[in-house]
């Protein structure tokens, strides 16, 4: 079998580079497209409460001791303070709680969840109510007319159903988080924008991740401890691959696939690196999970690209499918790391896409006849110069 080592030339900034220099700016856009939704969740959410409400109550009359007017200065700042406070909450959500809450029961991370936004909530309406009420009486916020009109809105009937229009507003939030966790944030997305309704065809990069030697690892540790392990090592690898926005496609056993839409060359550059920084992370957690279980996981991946039709399916349960031959082929490749004792192995279409990006290398492994496939083709094996 023929080997032949390809020194990729260098040109402008190095993939490594980028990544390096970029992954905070990558991370924050990640962030803001996370947080954006709570956002618009709750200030629809507020603006069909305040029209039920007033349309209910014929207008502000009936809660003129209480609420505050609506005038138009007032809308806009109830406006942006509700947008304001749906991202708030997205930040401490994204930030904070879902890493808090994350091995707990749904009902569980409902309960504390509404508790601690419940105290959140409190604090900002002890801010915004005041600013508001000195808006429309047009008087300092330090003025005693302001607090006072703040102290009969909290024994008012108008405070409780604000409560209660939070606490509907909070446990939407909450779903949504929950939901989005569970199917992914793009499939979502992608989802209520209805994109793949109708299958559509698309150029996608594909990643087959498999857990080295997983029989072997499951045998000595019994089912409920090579499931914690399996838990901790998808954690690991999903936090390292987060800041390359890949979308998992899914989770079967012990392997992983994930996915990316082809836009040019950097895409398939950003996979690449994508797999050598779940590597670094995996690597850098052997001794936890030497401590914990007795083992050091490691894990092999194929990557290859190509054409496939991508559409929702199903009845009982939708989900979003991707047909094509570059499933197989990919997952064939992966299939072959232990036959070459490599951890990665990439196809020719990959390998020509990088092929003036610097700071990998790629070794040959010669052609190779896949199972299903007349062609054979020829597979490389991807190192960081």
């Amino acid at each position: 079998m023929k080997t032949l080592l390809v020194f990729v030339k260098p040109y402008g900034r190095t993939i490594l580079a980028r990544t390096t220099r970029f992954m905070p700016l990558r991370l924050l856009l990640r962030n803001i497209r996370q947080i954006l939704p709570f956002g618009f969740i709750w200030l629809v959410l507020g603006w069909v409460f305040l029209l039920v409400e007033y349309a209910a109550a014929d207008g502000p009359e009936a809660y003129r001791d209480t609420a505050i007017s609506l005038t138009p200065e007032v809308f806009i700042f109830a406006s942006i303070a509700v947008f304001v406070v749906g991202l708030l909450i997205g930040f401490v959500e994204i930030r904070f709680l879902q890493k808090a809450f994350a091995n707990q029961s749904f009902l569980q991370k409902v309960f504390f969840k509404l508790i601690v936004y419940s105290l959140l909530l409190f604090i900002i309406i002890t801010i915004t109510f005041p600013i508001a009420a000195s808006l429309e009486m047009s008087l300092s916020v330090l003025q005693a007319d302001v607090w006072n009109r703040y102290l009969a809105y909290l024994y008012s009937t108008t405070f409780l159903s604000t409560g209660l229009q939070m606490a509907v507003s909070l446990l939407l939030t909450i779903f949504y988080a929950e939901i989005r966790d569970y199917v992914g944030q793009g499939v979502l997305r992608n989802f209520f924008m209805g994109k793949y309704h109708h299958p559509i065809e698309e150029t996608r990069i594909f990643m087959f991740l498999d857990m080295k030697s997983s029989t072997a690892i499951a045998e000595r540790l019994g089912h409920r401890h090579y499931f914690k392990l399996l838990r901790q090592f998808y954690i690991d690898l999903s936090k390292a691959a987060k800041p390359f926005d890949p979308t998992v496609y899914q989770y079967v056993g012990d392997e992983m696939v994930l996915t990316w839409v082809y836009r040019n060359k950097r895409t398939v550059q950003i996979a690449t690196d994508c797999y050598f920084e779940m590597k670094e992370a995996l690597h850098n957690n052997l001794l936890w999970y030497d401590k914990h279980f007795g083992e050091k996981p490691c894990f092999k991946a194929g990557i290859h690209m190509g054409r496939v039709t991508t559409g929702e399916i199903g009845v009982l349960k939708k989900e979003l499918l991707f047909t094509g031959d570059v499933l197989n082929v990919t997952s064939r490749i992966q299939a072959l790391c232990n036959s070459f004792e490599v951890s990665i192995l990439v196809s020719k279409t990959i390998a020509e896409e990088m092929i003036k990006a610097e700071n990998f290398k790629f070794l040959s492994k010669g052609e190779v006849k896949l199972k299903g496939k007349e062609e054979k083709v020829e597979l490389f094996t991807v190192k960081r110069a």
